[in-house]
């Protein structure tokens, strides 16, 4: 159990801090193209092209973690890859963090350690393939019922005349990404559980190749919300409903249970709860240091700018995060840099 862990978090480190050093070469690069004259700019960029292997080892790593472990393990310890992100960015990118993102980062490194601590090694459940186009049609309802009631709100708006996002929009945008996300491993799992019962190997590219479109999809529900929503609201919804759709999927669809001890039990359900409270503190952290009283305030480090030191290059926010990675970490909103902010 500890190694499809540490494998977890090797492998979401290099998804998040790959997306960041491949943000960071094409500060000076044009746009990606299929002409050889950009392939070559983009080949002989030094960052791009580690950020690239990291992002691609990292999706790689994902799947061996996810062929080791229950989903309903892996997909909350994905969460941590923020605060792997917000440790590099500190000491790497030389970024002041508040006291806010120290507390996220230790809640998700105690959450970590409880379901590492609480998990165990499960038997093989007899899972059906019917039950692949089962947990679409579900996925489905689930989209058209929240497509539907965001398109009553946004019909309001345009009526009211007004530009930006309702609250409950931002949280649909939020939900739709998260649970594509979440449902992204899941299916990748699938592919794995299925050859253990003695399928066809073929079903594993079939089940990666469908989480690749989840993935796909996820993003482009998160970008259009981003687009004019508030990143918070977005990314702590998006966040949350990936780690809730991971793990819920992983009992309902793949035979997934809670440990039989007690004690083990209540760790790993604590672990979930503080890798969950660790993200939401890292994500709003910016919003929280503003409610801080003055006099205490002004004791604080309030290093709240974290958008990966592109702003002193001027760069505009990530719409496009690459495609690359096949199981996206729950932290990849991260990715979508917020414009600067004031400091407290």
């Amino acid at each position: 159990m500890w190694e499809s862990i540490c494998l977890t978090l090797v492998a979401t480190a290099g998804n998040n801090i790959g997306k960041v050093l491949q943000k960071k070469g094409t500060v000076i690069l044009p746009p990606l193209s299929f002409k050889l004259k950009v392939i070559r700019t983009y080949a002989v960029n030094k960052f791009w092209v580690i950020g690239f292997l990291m992002d691609i080892s990292g999706a790689l790593l994902m799947l061996r973690a996810l062929s080791l472990a229950p989903v309903s393990v892996i997909q909350p310890v994905s969460g941590c890859g923020l605060a792997i992100l917000s440790i590099f960015s500190h000491f790497y990118l030389q970024e002041v963090m508040n006291i806010v993102d120290w507390m996220g980062i230790t809640l998700a490194g105690i959450g970590t350690i409880g379901v590492g601590a609480g998990g165990e090694e499960q038997e093989s459940s007899a899972v059906s393939i019917l039950q692949l186009p089962w947990l679409a049609f579900v996925v489905v309802i689930v989209f058209v019922l929240l497509n539907g009631w965001r398109r009553i709100y946004k019909r309001q708006r345009k009526e009211q005349e007004l530009i930006e996002y309702e609250v409950v929009e931002e949280i649909i945008y939020g939900l739709e990404s998260g649970i594509l996300f979440g449902m992204a491993s899941v299916i990748s799992k699938m592919g794995f559980v299925f050859v253990e019962q003695g399928f066809s190997r073929m079903l594993i590219p079939l089940c990666i190749s469908i989480s690749i479109c989840c993935s796909g999809t996820g993003f482009y529900y998160q970008t259009h919300g981003l687009k004019h929503g508030r990143a918070i609201v977005i990314s702590t919804c998006a966040a949350v409903a990936s780690i809730v759709t991971g793990v819920l999927a992983g009992m309902l669809a793949l035979g997934e249970q809670l440990p039989s001890a007690p004690v083990a039990r209540l760790s790993l359900l604590l672990g979930w709860l503080f890798i969950m409270m660790g993200v939401i503190l890292l994500v709003s952290s910016t919003r929280l240091m503003r409610h801080i009283p003055w006099p205490l305030r002004n004791l604080i480090p309030s290093g709240v700018d974290r958008n990966f030191n592109l702003r002193r290059s001027g760069s505009l926010r990530v719409k496009d995060p690459s495609p690359s990675a096949v199981i996206p970490a729950a932290t990849l909103h991260h990715l979508i840099s917020t414009p600067a902010k004031e400091k407290a």
